[in-house]
Formats: structure tokens, C-alpha cells, sequence
């Protein structure tokens, strides 16, 4: 008869409130980044026994190292620290949300019935008396730009706010600071998949496509993680409304009694929606006469200035990121001139459609950020008679659509990434007559002067740009793939994007 699997321990009940004792705890936290670190320093700081892991060995850990040394922390690194559990009893695993699941360490935890939370279950555990709202975000694309954007609202209605989780403040910091009146959280679907009972104000998915399908195994998986930010929702469930799928998110969502169902659309909205009603986004969701009229919040002239592109029209994605937004603040009672003037104080973040150079006639455009196809395919939508720079990790993606919707956009393609077969599969099904200069993974070299790999490739891609861009062309870097192949990440691709082009046009 086989053996039973172990019944996994409670989480701890110490671990609630940021100051109980967790002295006689042994806690693993895995990872030493942005994630790890903090959550090692807290949990030593309350007297836990804490063990962290890390694989890589040779960055500089110096100055976190000796933080954690005054807390007793013990630090291993290595990659065979890595590889299975540290002997001797664990009441709990904290994991960083890079680490998937199936890691040796994390699958070992689960199997030997030890808990096993992330950031987000952490910090909400923890948040003890800090009474600040939790206004949650999540979706494929467009998370970054919605979160900072609803941070502008809030502070723009006088409220103590502070943008945090996958960007900013680390969300256990930020639970832990005091003052904070509401949280702007940008959730990753790494992130969500740890959590278990976090219960925000209000919650929204922006849009759902295919993503890392390498880390959740499927695109079931991977939806079914984005879907938890809706768990326990208090007073609101924001969805896209020309995404079906978000809206069966919320359909089938477990809230607290009163959530209510908002949506958010491009068009002229219904009622319990917000939209777009000639160049105004209104309300027809938060004011009692929903069902005969609507509420103006701004226009579109502030999503232009809010989006870097003041005195055009913004793009579609960039209106409904604005709506979203306005959503998630209207839920908790922000007027609407707040909308307006936090949209026009806006900054929008570096590596998102960022146009860093126009000169004979071609536009040079950063968005590095477009790690996938969904946010390529923004990408692409906004501009005619594109040369692409695009390449990198495909996580497992599809790029035929891509291709295919945006062939009469595409005058050639430059590719970059250690594995070209998913784009060359694409191209030969739809495009297969299109120019693609390839940049050779290999490069190291260029004019004899060894440079880092990152920065080669981007020199290369840019010049061969250059060849290929007449007057008229966009020259856009939107990869739809992840930069960690060649690019530390994709700020860093972004980077070295815009310097090469800045060499290129000074010579």
C-alpha cells in the first residue's frame, strides 16, 4: 500500500501582527533578492530561527549579510544548497516568487506537508493594526503603468499612498510603514500563486493572455493563479470588459458579501462599468444615477499626458490602464477631479513605449517592456511601417498571431535572442518572404573591443536597424520574449537599447 502524502502544518498562528515573538520557529526563506531579503531581516528581527538559501554565490551580498548576521540569520549559498530541504525540523517556507514550484526545495516542502507561503501572504499576516486598503492589480500587461497611475490618483486626493509589491517599496516593507493610508500593489501571477487569504479593498485583472507557461506548466494554471487577486475582494471585482475571461474570473470569484462587479471598457459604457463617451472617461458604476447618466472623471487629453504622448491621441491600452485605475480609486470613494489631476501628474515608467530618439525622419522606440506577445501586440498596433527588434526567452509562446495581425505594419525584422526557432516557425507560416536580419547570439566583439554580451547585442541590433529604417519608419524594440538570456533584464536591454542608439546617431 503506498504511503500516505504528510498533512501539511498550519502556518504558523505567531506569524500575525508585525511584533509577536517567533522565537522557537525554524523558517527557510529561499532566495536573498528583493524578496528574501526582507522577509529573512523581519522574521530574524522576531526571533525566528531563519535559514536562507540561495542558488547564486557569486553576487555581493556583503552589506545584506551583515544586516542578517545581527538576527543570527544563517546564510547558504550555492547551488547545492539548493537541491533539497536543510536537515532538522521547519514550521515554514517563505519562498521568493521566482522560485517555481516544482524546485527541489519547494517540492520536497510540500511533499513533507510543510507550508509554504510567498510575499503576499506574508505581508497580509503580518500587516497586524496597519488599517491602510489594499488596492490590488494584476494582469498580463499593463500592470506597472496601472499601478503607478492609480498611485497618482490617490496622492492627487491628498491620500497617503505609496505604489509597492512587483514594483517600489517591497509589499512587506510597505505594510510595515507607518502612515500609509491605501496600498497600490502590482501582483505578479509568482506572486499569487503563494497566496491563500489575502482579502483586498478592491481588485482588478486588466487582461489575460498566455504568459510564462514554463513557470505554471499550463495557461489553466497560469489564469487560475491571476484569479486568486480576486479572493475575499471587500467592496470591488475590476475587470476588462472586452475580456471574457476576466469576467468569469469574477464570476466565479469567493468575495465578501456587497463586492461588487465593476468593468471597465473603451467604448460607451453600461451601466456598472467605466468608459469613454466621446473624449471623456466617465462613471457609470459608482454614482447612484448609474442607469440614466454618467459621471465625467477626465479625458483624454489627460491619458495623453499621463502616457508621454500629449497632443495625440493615446493608445487604446494605455485608456484602458487609465480606467482601471480610476476604477480601483473610485472604489474607495476618490472624486473624480482627483482622476484628472492625477493622470496629468503621471509619469510614465522607463522601458514603456518611450520614444527615445527621432532624427531623418525615423522614430526610435523602448518598449522593452514588452516581455511577451500581448504586450508586443500593443506594441505593434501603434505604429505603421515598423522595423522590430524583437527576441529573447519565448517562455513558451506562440508568435504566429503576432506575425500575421501585423504583416502589413512589418517592413522587416531585426532578431536578437539565444533561440530564434519560435519567431523563425512564426514567420515562415505567415510572413515567410520577410526581410529578418539575424544578430548572432554569440557576439562579443565589435570592432575588436571586447564588450559584454548585452551591449553588443544591442549595438548590432541597432545598427542593423539603422540599415534596414528609411524616413517614415518606426524602429521599435517590443522583444515579446524575456531578456534573460542575453540581457541581465529588461531594464537593462532597454538601456543599452537607448545608448546604442544615442552612439549611433552621434557618430
Amino acid at each position: 500500500m503506498a504511503d500516505e502524502p504528510t498533512a501539511t502544518k498550519e502556518i504558523p498562528a505567531a506569524l500575525s501582527g508585525p511584533s509577536s515573538s517567533l522565537a522557537g520557529l525554524r523558517i527557510l526563506v529561499t532566495g536573498l533578492g528583493v524578496t528574501g531579503f526582507p522577509a529573512a531581516v523581519h522574521l530574524g528581527e522576531r526571533g525566528a530561527d531563519v535559514i536562507v538559501i540561495d542558488g547564486d554565490a557569486t553576487a555581493d551580498v556583503s552589506e545584506k549579510a551583515q544586516i542578517l548576521e545581527v538576527f543570527d540569520v544563517d546564510i547558504r549559498r550555492g547551488p547545492e544548497h539548493v537541491e533539497a530541504l536543510p536537515e532538522g525540523e521547519l514550521d515554514l517556507v517563505v519562498t521568493s516568487p521566482g522560485w517555481r514550484p516544482d524546485q527541489p526545495v519547494l517540492a520536497a516542502a510540500a511533499e513533507a506537508g510543510i507550508p509554504v507561503i510567498g510575499e503576499v501572504e506574508l505581508a497580509w499576516r503580518i500587516r497586524g493594526t496597519n488599517d491602510a486598503k489594499w488596492l490590488a492589480i494584476t494582469g498580463t500587461n499593463g500592470k506597472t503603468t496601472t499601478t503607478t497611475m492609480l498611485e497618482s490618483m490617490l496622492l492627487a486626493a491628498g491620500l497617503k499612498a505609496k505604489a509597492c509589491g512587483n514594483i517600489g517599496t517591497p509589499l512587506l516593507e510597505a505594510v510595515l510603514e507607518p502612515g500609509l493610508e491605501v496600498l497600490a500593489i502590482e501582483l505578479s501571477s509568482f506572486q499569487l500563486h503563494w497566496q491563500e487569504s489575502m482579502s483586498a479593498d478592491a481588485a482588478a485583472v486588466l487582461n489575460i493572455a498566455p504568459d510564462h507557461l514554463d513557470w505554471h506548466g499550463s495557461a489553466e494554471a497560469y489564469a487560475a493563479d491571476k484569479a486568486k487577486i480576486f479572493h475575499n475582494a471587500k467592496l470591488a471585482c475590476v475587470y476588462n470588459s472586452a475580456d471574457e475571461v476576466t469576467l468569469h474570473m469574477v464570476e466565479d470569484a469567493d468575495v465578501i458579501e456587497g463586492a461588487k462587479a465593476i468593468g471597465f471598457t473603451g467604448g460607451v459604457p453600461h451601466p456598472g462599468e467605466l468608459g469613454v463617451v466621446e473624449d471623456l472617461l466617465v462613471d457609470r458604476a459608482f454614482i447612484p444615477q448609474r442607469y440614466s447618466s454618467a459621471a465625467e472623471l477626465a479625458s483624454l487629453d489627460d491619458v495623453a499626458a499621463a502616457t508621454g504622448v500629449a497632443g495625440s491621441r493615446p493608445a487604446p491600452h494605455q485608456i484602458a490602464n487609465a480606467l482601471a485605475a480610476a476604477c480601483l480609486a473610485r472604489a474607495i470613494d476618490v472624486p473624480g477631479q482627483a482622476i484628472s489631476a492625477g493622470l496629468r501628474s503621471h509619469s510614465l515608467g522607463a522601458h514603456r513605449m518611450v520614444t527615445v530618439a527621432e532624427a531623418d525622419g525615423i522614430r526610435w522606440v523602448d518598449d522593452s517592456k514588452a516581455t511577451n506577445t500581448h504586450a508586443a501586440n500593443a506594441s505593434l498596433a501603434a505604429f505603421d511601417s515598423i522595423i522590430w527588434i524583437a527576441g529573447g526567452l519565448p517562455k513558451g509562446a506562440d508568435f504566429t498571431s503576432l506575425f500575421a495581425d501585423h504583416r502589413d505594419r512589418l517592413k522587416a525584422l531585426v532578431l536578437i535572442g539565444e533561440d530564434d526557432s519560435a519567431f523563425r516557425e512564426a514567420i515562415a507560416a505567415t510572413i515567410p518572404d520577410l526581410e529578418v536580419v539575424r544578430i548572432e547570439p554569440a557576439l562579443a566583439v565589435d570592432s575588436g573591443v571586447p564588450k559584454r554580451r548585452g551591449e553588443a547585442v544591442a549595438a548590432a541590433a541597432v545598427d542593423a536597424a539603422a540599415q534596414l529604417a528609411e524616413s517614415g519608419d518606426t524602429v521599435l524594440l517590443a522583444p515579446a520574449a524575456a531578456s534573460m538570456d542575453q540581457f541581465l533584464n529588461y531594464n537593462t536591454r532597454g538601456e543599452l537599447f537607448t545608448e546604442a542608439v544615442n552612439t549611433l546617431l552621434e557618430r
